[in-house]
């Protein structure tokens, strides 16, 4: 289905999710799975890809004109499927989301993962892969220290590594050196959990796997995300009041919308039906 109907009962609006491009659909996928009954609305801003080497400025002001396209849209809930956002962004979005009328929660792709890595480590050294812009934030740094300070995290910056695979070409030698070159260090440092800190790395993972060794768990954002959505619907009351039958899905994206069509069919692995292509405003950062 390619709409979400608008609703005066506040459980019945939709669940939006964003991200700079297709990459959070790695997420979309565990939220349609865990939450069946629920609506949602996806934007991709494929038009300003990639987020990972932008300035924290940058982002933050993309995110706010997103938030306010999705409010348009009547969401109850906002998922940050980007790890560059929820890494620069999400304090400012939470203050602003806070100021609607409904009092938006926005939940991160972040947090889940540092849980989830920190409960995984056998060693107490922990790797995360990620853009630039997320390892310069310092922000999985905050969040594995917050839940146990003992734990060191072992940070590597991929450049251009969300742009090959969201282009969906063949990886080619230099490609896969990159891959290798960025696993390396953390062989090195004898990991045994690798966050992967951007939605995009899970599409390769069967590589990663190959390149840090069969005994490195693989942390990804999606599952453990989808879990803090439901706990958040569960405690506002706002699960949606469907006793049956499949919630409805629609997207969005700032881009090309024919190729955000055939990627995202190929990253989610189901037909995406109607794309609407939108035009973001520009929205007033929040201090």
């Amino acid at each position: 289905m390619d709409s979400a109907p608008a609703s005066s009962d506040p459980r019945a609006r939709p669940i939006a999710v964003f991200d700079s491009g297709v990459g959070g659909l790695t997420v979309l996928d565990e939220l349609l799975v865990r939450l069946p009954r629920e609506d949602f609305v996806y934007l991709g801003d494929t038009a300003r890809f990639p987020y990972g080497e932008r300035s924290p400025d940058e982002i933050e002001r993309f995110a706010a004109e997103i938030a306010e396209e999705l409010l348009r849209r009547r969401a109850k809930l906002l998922v940050v499927a980007c790890n560059s956002v929820a890494s620069s962004a999400l304090p400012s979005l939470s203050a602003r989301m806070r100021q609607t009328t409904l009092g938006l929660d926005v939940l991160g792709v972040v947090r889940p993962e540092a849980i989830r890595a920190v409960a995984a480590t056998r060693s107490g050294r922990i790797g995360l892969l990620a853009t630039p812009t997320t390892v310069a934030s310092g922000a999985y740094e905050l969040a594995v220290a917050t839940v146990d300070a003992h734990v060191t995290l072992h940070s590597v910056a991929c450049p251009g590594l969300a742009a090959i695979i969201q282009a969906g070409e063949q990886f080619d030698e230099d490609a896969v050196a990159s891959v290798r070159m960025a696993c390396e260090p953390l062989r090195v440092a004898g990991v045994d959990t690798v966050i992967l800190g951007c939605t995009h790395y899970p599409l390769i993972s069967p590589l990663l796997q190959r390149m840090l060794g069969p005994e490195v768990t693989l942390i990804t954002s999606g599952a453990a995300l989808a879990r803090q959505v439901e706990h958040a619907l569960s405690t506002r009351e706002l699960q949606n009041p469907r006793t049956e039958g499949e919630g409805d899905y629609m997207f969005l994206c700032t881009g090309d919308v024919d190729a955000f069509r055939e990627v995202g069919t190929r990253f989610l692995q189901m037909p995406l039906g109607a794309v609407e292509h939108v035009q973001l405003a520009e929205a007033e950062v929040l201090a």
